[in-house]
């Protein structure tokens, strides 16, 4: 079982990682939000499941980083209407 959370969480990290490579923001803002929601997806059924700790060490840590790309994207838009009108349609 642990091997498979490995290699489960690797492809998690893979899927992050892409994110730096995609030039266009909203494509990018997408990706990383599908992406972060999986590893907290992961992050409570690792709690509910296995212990309370993966909570702490997996999904707090990816809803912490939704609520800051979430702010960033309302900065930016606050900044640049047009691309507030892309992301917001």
């Amino acid at each position: 079982m642990a091997a498979n959370q490995g290699l489960y969480n690797g492809f998690l990290a893979a899927g992050l990682l892409w994110t730096f490579f995609i030039h266009d923001a909203i494509w990018q803002n997408n990706v990383s939000l599908f992406f972060l929601g999986c590893v907290t997806v992961a992050g409570l059924y690792g709690a509910y499941s296995v212990s309370k700790r993966i909570f702490f060490i997996q999904a707090l840590p990816a809803i912490i980083a939704i609520g800051l790309l979430l702010l960033q994207m309302s900065i930016s838009c606050a900044l640049t209407a047009e691309i507030c009108q892309l992301l917001w349609q």
